[in-house]
Protein backbone atom coordinates (compact mmCIF):
# COMPACT_ATOMS: atom_id res chain seq x y z
CA UNK A 1 0.00 0.00 0.00
CA UNK A 2 1.48 3.35 -0.99
CA UNK A 3 0.68 6.40 1.51
CA UNK A 4 -0.16 9.41 -0.26
CA UNK A 5 -0.23 12.39 2.23
CA UNK A 6 1.78 12.79 5.01
CA UNK A 7 1.93 15.44 7.60
CA UNK A 8 4.96 15.95 9.87
CA UNK A 9 4.77 16.45 13.51
CA UNK A 10 7.25 18.69 15.52
CA UNK A 11 7.32 19.08 19.21
CA UNK A 12 7.49 22.61 20.78
CA UNK A 13 6.63 24.97 23.78
CA UNK A 14 4.91 27.57 21.77
CA UNK A 15 2.67 25.60 18.64
CA UNK A 16 1.48 29.36 17.64
CA UNK A 17 4.49 30.80 17.19
CA UNK A 18 6.49 28.19 15.67
CA UNK A 19 3.82 27.56 12.98
CA UNK A 20 3.95 31.95 12.42
CA UNK A 21 7.79 31.42 11.74
CA UNK A 22 7.43 28.04 9.44
CA UNK A 23 4.99 29.26 7.40
CA UNK A 24 7.02 32.37 6.60
CA UNK A 25 10.08 30.20 5.77
CA UNK A 26 8.08 27.63 3.66
CA UNK A 27 5.45 30.23 1.92
CA UNK A 28 2.66 28.05 3.49
CA UNK A 29 -0.26 29.99 5.73
CA UNK A 30 -1.13 29.14 8.50
CA UNK A 31 -4.05 26.70 8.77
CA UNK A 32 -7.39 28.20 8.68
CA UNK A 33 -10.13 27.05 11.05
CA UNK A 34 -12.69 24.64 9.88
CA UNK A 35 -15.62 26.17 7.44
CA UNK A 36 -18.23 28.03 9.82
CA UNK A 37 -15.85 29.05 12.79
CA UNK A 38 -14.16 32.51 12.97
CA UNK A 39 -11.56 31.25 15.11
CA UNK A 40 -9.89 28.40 15.98
CA UNK A 41 -10.81 29.16 19.78
CA UNK A 42 -14.63 29.13 18.26
CA UNK A 43 -14.17 25.60 16.93
CA UNK A 44 -12.18 24.29 20.17
CA UNK A 45 -14.99 25.92 22.24
CA UNK A 46 -17.54 23.93 19.99
CA UNK A 47 -16.36 20.85 20.20
CA UNK A 48 -15.51 20.98 24.39
CA UNK A 49 -11.88 21.53 24.16
CA UNK A 50 -10.45 22.89 27.73
CA UNK A 51 -9.55 26.79 26.99
CA UNK A 52 -6.56 25.71 29.16
CA UNK A 53 -5.82 23.57 26.39
CA UNK A 54 -6.70 25.96 22.98
CA UNK A 55 -2.57 26.85 22.37
CA UNK A 56 -1.91 23.29 22.96
CA UNK A 57 -1.82 22.79 18.74
CA UNK A 58 -1.33 24.64 15.53
CA UNK A 59 -0.68 24.23 11.66
CA UNK A 60 0.51 25.69 8.36
CA UNK A 61 -0.30 24.00 5.45
CA UNK A 62 0.40 24.81 1.43
CA UNK A 63 -1.72 27.17 -0.27
CA UNK A 64 -1.96 24.90 -3.14
CA UNK A 65 -2.31 22.09 -1.50
CA UNK A 66 0.18 20.23 -2.97
CA UNK A 67 2.94 19.94 -0.05
CA UNK A 68 2.98 18.16 3.60
CA UNK A 69 0.86 19.45 6.24
CA UNK A 70 3.08 20.27 9.39
CA UNK A 71 1.61 20.27 12.60
CA UNK A 72 2.81 21.92 16.05
CA UNK A 73 1.87 20.34 19.08
CA UNK A 74 2.88 21.54 22.91
CA UNK A 75 4.90 19.53 24.43
CA UNK A 76 5.87 20.40 28.47
CA UNK A 77 10.15 19.42 27.88
CA UNK A 78 11.96 21.58 25.74
CA UNK A 79 14.44 20.34 23.30
CA UNK A 80 17.69 19.36 24.33
CA UNK A 81 19.66 17.09 21.18
CA UNK A 82 19.78 16.69 17.93
CA UNK A 83 16.89 16.24 15.38
CA UNK A 84 16.49 13.32 14.11
CA UNK A 85 14.44 14.67 10.99
CA UNK A 86 14.84 17.81 10.03
CA UNK A 87 13.43 19.99 7.16
CA UNK A 88 15.02 20.91 3.84
CA UNK A 89 14.29 24.17 1.98
CA UNK A 90 15.33 24.19 -1.70
CA UNK A 91 15.70 27.98 -2.03
CA UNK A 92 16.07 28.14 -5.48
CA UNK A 93 14.33 25.40 -7.51
CA UNK A 94 16.22 24.61 -10.58
CA UNK A 95 19.39 26.05 -9.48
CA UNK A 96 22.36 23.42 -9.81
CA UNK A 97 23.31 22.27 -6.41
CA UNK A 98 25.99 24.33 -4.53
CA UNK A 99 25.92 27.07 -7.19
CA UNK A 100 26.78 30.72 -6.43
CA UNK A 101 23.39 31.49 -7.13
CA UNK A 102 22.31 28.86 -4.76
CA UNK A 103 24.56 30.07 -2.00
CA UNK A 104 23.87 33.77 -2.21
CA UNK A 105 20.08 33.03 -2.23
CA UNK A 106 20.71 30.95 0.75
CA UNK A 107 22.19 33.02 2.61
CA UNK A 108 19.90 36.14 1.62
CA UNK A 109 17.19 33.59 3.01
CA UNK A 110 18.44 32.87 6.13
CA UNK A 111 19.13 36.56 7.11
CA UNK A 112 15.35 36.74 6.51
CA UNK A 113 14.65 34.32 8.54
CA UNK A 114 17.17 35.07 11.21
CA UNK A 115 15.18 38.40 11.20
CA UNK A 116 12.06 36.00 12.15
CA UNK A 117 14.27 34.64 15.15
CA UNK A 118 15.88 31.60 13.60
CA UNK A 119 19.95 31.49 13.75
CA UNK A 120 22.44 30.05 11.30
CA UNK A 121 24.33 26.89 13.18
CA UNK A 122 26.86 26.69 10.66
CA UNK A 123 27.73 26.11 6.83
CA UNK A 124 28.29 22.51 5.73
CA UNK A 125 30.27 22.28 2.03
CA UNK A 126 30.92 18.63 1.45
CA UNK A 127 31.41 16.74 -2.04
CA UNK A 128 28.22 15.15 -1.13
CA UNK A 129 26.51 18.76 -1.05
CA UNK A 130 26.40 22.25 0.15
CA UNK A 131 23.80 23.93 2.70
CA UNK A 132 23.35 26.33 5.57
CA UNK A 133 21.97 24.47 8.73
CA UNK A 134 19.70 26.55 10.80
CA UNK A 135 17.61 26.70 14.10
CA UNK A 136 13.96 27.79 14.16
CA UNK A 137 13.21 30.17 17.03
CA UNK A 138 13.16 26.72 19.28
CA UNK A 139 16.45 25.37 17.91
CA UNK A 140 14.88 22.81 15.74
CA UNK A 141 17.42 22.13 12.90
CA UNK A 142 16.51 22.83 9.15
CA UNK A 143 18.35 23.31 6.30
CA UNK A 144 19.19 26.14 3.39
CA UNK A 145 19.98 24.06 0.02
Amino acid sequence: MTVHKIQVVIDCANPAKLAEFWAEALGYIVQPPPEGFASWEAFAERIGIPEDQWDRLSAVVDPNGVEPRILFQKVPEPKTVKNRVHVDIDVVAGSPPGSPERRAQAHRRAEELAARGARQLREVDEPTGWCLVMADPEGNEFCLH
